[in-house]
Parts: structure tokens; C-alpha cells; sequence
């Protein structure tokens, strides 16, 4: 099995860069562990409360859960992964099942933040995007997927969002074995990416 870490900041295009890598490997054999389906639950919390979550900073996550799943699916054992939902900012009862593949995708702004969780990995990758694109882009998306406005999104940008990218996930660039500028625009820094995990898999197999 084959781990690959993806990280980068809020509307880098890592969600675009995972798609490109899966369309041109086998299908049936890659499996996606995006790090937003282990936000932890917090239905215990009034909807206000919820809402002023800081999803930026990797105590949000519940990475305990996120490596034990990935250290049961290298040993050949399904999981069930959790459904995380932003509009309700809670956990739901229901899971995804996700069987044991030849590739595994972390994915999320964080991933590469925890050591043990970067251990486990086989290839750590940063996507790396200017600032004023990635504010275009995390504009249009929550305003589109997570009801928000534009003031609001400015505000949490200001607040959060930039502060937090600073803090916590452009260090983690360092970590990177691969970095892919300009995102999932980089149709040559995807193609090698994915010639490299092609070239892992026939090696492992």
C-alpha cells in the first residue's frame, strides 16, 4: 500500500489535484481519506457555538481516529469513515465504508501538521497557490456550499483563514517531498506526481 499526504492551503486546489491523480491511475485502486470527514463531532454544542469553530486549527481534528484508520486499512481492514457536515457542524450517523487499496489519499489543509501522521506516510505533498487565488476561490465555494456571505467570508478570512495558514499549514511545506505550484493548473507537476506513485506501485507489487 501505497500513502500519499496531500496538504496546502484553503482553496489551494488539493481537491482538484487528488481528482487529476485518480483519473489517471486504475481505477478501483486509489481510496481518499479526506481530513474534513474527521472534524470531531460537535452536536453537543449549541448551532452558535458550532459555527464559530475554527476548522483552521488541527485541534478541530480528530487525527487520533484518522491514523488508526489508516494503520487498520494497511493491515488489509475495511473502515467506516465519517460523514462531516458544515452546515450542521456535526458528525452523522451514518458512515462511508472504505476498503484496503494499492493507494491511500490523505487530504486536507492539515495533513502534514501531525508527525505521526506524516510518518505513516510513503509521499507528502504540499500544493502550493498564491493568496489572492485561493481567496477567490474559498469566496465562491462558501458562498455556493456552506450558505455564507461575502462579508462573511472576508471576515472569517481575515480572522482565521489567513492567521491560521500562517501559523499551522505554510510551515508544514517543509515536510513536502513534492511541491505543486500553481495548483491543479499544474498539469506537468501532477503528471510527474502521478508517474512517480505509478512507478512505486509496480516496485511494491
Amino acid at each position: 500500500m501505497l500513502i500519499i499526504g496531500i496538504a496546502g492551503g484553503t482553496g489551494s486546489g488539493k481537491t482538484t489535484v487528488v481528482r487529476k491523480i485518480i483519473e489517471r491511475l486504475p481505477k478501483g485502486e486509489v481510496a481518499v481519506l479526506p481530513q474534513d470527514s474527521y472534524y470531531r463531532d460537535s452536536s453537543h454544542l449549541p448551532l452558535e457555538k458550532r459555527q464559530e469553530i475554527n476548522f483552521d486549527h488541527p485541534n478541530s481534528i480528530e487525527f487520533e481516529l484518522l491514523q488508526e484508520h489508516l494503520k487498520q486499512l494497511k493491515t488489509g481492514l475495511a473502515i467506516e469513515q465519517p460523514i462531516y457536515s458544515y452546515l450542521t457542524c456535526t458528525r452523522s450517523e451514518e458512515t462511508i465504508p472504505v476498503q484496503p487499496t494499492e493507494v491511500v489519499i490523505i487530504e486536507g489543509i492539515l495533513a502534514l501538521t501531525q508527525p505521526e501522521l506524516r510518518d505513516l506516510m510513503d509521499i507528502k505533498v504540499f500544493v502550493d497557490c498564491d493568496a489572492d487565488d485561493r481567496l477567490n476561490r474559498v469566496i465562491k465555494r462558501d458562498i455556493v456550499e456552506r450558505g455564507r456571505s461575502v462579508d462573511k467570508v472576508l471576515a472569517r478570512y481575515e480572522d482565521t483563514l489567513k492567521p491560521m495558514h500562517l501559523q499551522f499549514i505554510e510551515p508544514t511545506k517543509r515536510y513536502a517531498d513534492i511541491i505543486v505550484p500553481q495548483g491543479g493548473n499544474n498539469h506537468v507537476a501532477i503528471d510527474i506526481l502521478t508517474q512517480f506513485i505509478q512507478k512505486n506501485l509496480k516496485v511494491s507489487v
